[in-house]
């Protein structure tokens, strides 16, 4: 053999050799248990990666074990059984995105469910996806206002924080972040809200509600529901957290709802046990606090040199029976930014939305409000603290001295003054106009139970003859002096018009 043949058969060997290596890895079904698959076989597999059966279905690799793998199904698994091969892809789950996903109800794999037209993908995101280190992010200062009173006034949300809202069943968790949406219209906020685990008749309510307020014209929802696999349920929010990112990416401000962890965590108990993980506290496997945490921590705000987008974070958990020192709930708590808790009695006695303001927290704190918010609401939260104390201890008290009832009948006539319809929120100049009437005393005279009618009359004169006076607040976010001259001529002529009337 000459020189030259022996090194074109080097070269024929490196060829084979090359192509053997690109083969695609094939495996075996082991077995299968509720959509998720123990496999063997395939030995390079890596985490995350996406997987095909024999019938045509997809999975993704999801455990990693010393001899097997453990796959979760994405779709159908009714027709793979023990026997059959699967093979390897070489790619990570990933979701389709583009600008046409806005106003589309989709599941956690981008499939349309409104309709049978499908958008066009721009990009494909990955499901999972490492979060932006320290150096990339930059310090929570821009409000997002929810146009709730009580808690732009109290726990203030900003712009790439992760605020949690967790409650009781049926205590209106659903409810803030619904119209935490709603309040975005005009605002250049792409909002997500991902149901996961919800009756699907609870979640077609939220989607016409959306809908009705004209919102869905800057949303997406990303829907799991009860009915759907627990490996759905699973992906649903890191799909979610994807398609946010596509567009932070864009450098713009994104707001995603959760609803809710509570049964994602569910999902994933479900996934880990049938996979025979160890079963730590309540049943979960031990990297539950990992399962929220990588999750939440893709939430941020971007600093301008890297984009300036952001991704503000609002993760529902349901308690039982108020038990906030449950696994989950203090898992999601030391992750997020703070939280609104809300209280099932407060709920009972009509005070909505029902949250508890000395549990309730904001870590980000003041940094998050306008100026015209810090003005008003200061001491605000202190203050009705100190008044769900004082009013607890004074049921037992018969006599109370002068500065003390002035104290409860104060805070009292705050708190109605905070609560709120659902499905209305407040402008900003609305929201100032009313606490600032119950912080200076104007309400203090007039009985709780017309508390709500001299405040829509003040909202109602607000928007009818001082509409630009309103336009302004809103704009400069602020007010001086000159303006609380207008905001007492407001309140004055309403009360004036309420004195006459008892007359």
């Amino acid at each position: 053999m000459t020189k030259i043949d022996s090194v074109v058969t080097d070269i024929i060997k490196e060829l084979e050799g090359t192509k053997q290596n690109n083969k695609a890895e094939i495996g075996q079904v082991v077995e299968i248990k509720d959509g998720v698959v123990t496999a063997d076989g395939l030995q390079n597999a890596t985490y995350g990666e996406v997987v095909e059966f024999e019938n045509g279905e997809k999975g993704y690799v999801i455990d990693l074990t010393e001899d097997t793998v453990g796959i979760v199904v994405l779709d159908e698994y009714e027709d793979i059984k023990a026997g059959d091969t699967v093979k390897a892809l070489g790619y990570q789950l990933s979701i389709p995105v583009s600008n046409e996903i806005i106003g589309r109800v989709v599941n956690p794999l981008g499939k349309t469910l409104d309709s049978n037209t499908d958008y066009k993908a721009e990009k494909y995101y990955p499901v999972e996806k490492i979060a932006p280190g320290v150096i990339y992010r930059k310090p929570v200062s821009e409000p997002l206002q929810t146009g709730i009173n009580a808690v732009d006034a109290l726990i203030p949300i900003g712009r790439g924080q992760r605020e949690l809202i967790i409650g009781d069943r049926n205590t209106g968790k659903t409810t803030i972040a619904i119209d935490t949406i709603i309040n975005q219209k005009g605002k250049d906020i792409i909002c997500i809200y991902c149901s996961i685990g919800q009756r699907r008749s609870k979640t077609a309510l939220t989607i016409e509600t959306l809908r009705n307020k004209g919102a869905m014209d800057y949303t997406v929802v990303v829907t799991a529901d009860s009915s759907d696999p627990a490996t759905l349920q699973y992906i649903a929010p890191y799909s979610a957290t994807a398609i946010a990112e596509y567009f932070m990416d864009q450098g713009k401000d994104v707001l995603v709802i959760y609803d809710d962890l509570s049964k994602h965590a569910w999902a994933y108990r479900e996934i880990s046990l049938i996979l025979r993980r160890p079963a730590g506290r309540e049943a979960y496997p031990g990297d539950v606090f990992y399962l929220h945490s990588r999750l939440l921590e893709r939430a941020c705000r971007l600093d301008e040199k890297y984009g300036g987008g952001s991704i503000t974070a609002l993760p529902i958990i349901e308690t039982l029976e108020g038990d906030v020192s449950a696994y989950i709930p203090t898992n999601v708590i030391s992750i997020t930014d703070g939280q609104i808790y809300l209280e099932k009695d407060l709920f009972n006695n009509g005070i909505r939305p029902a949250i508890n303001v000395g549990t309730s927290v904001s870590r980000v704190g003041s940094a998050a409000q306008t100026k015209a918010i810090k003005k008003v609401a200061g001491r605000l939260k202190l203050d009705l603290a100190q008044y769900r104390e004082i009013a607890a201890f004074s049921q037992f008290e018969s006599e109370l001295d002068e500065s003390t009832r002035n104290f409860l009948n104060r805070g009292a006539k705050i708190t109605n003054v905070l609560i709120q319809k659902k499905g209305e929120p407040y402008d900003l100049a609305e929201q100032v106009l009313v606490i600032w009437a119950g912080i200076k005393g104007f309400l203090d005279k007039i009985p709780l139970t017309e508390i709500s009618q001299v405040k829509e009359e003040m909202l109602e004169t607000l928007n009818l003859k001082y509409k630009k006076f309103a336009d302004k607040i809103n704009k400069n976010k602020d007010f001086t002096e000159e303006d609380e001259k207008v905001f007492e001529e407001i309140v004055s002529s309403i009360i004036a018009n309420y004195q006459d009337e008892q007359q």
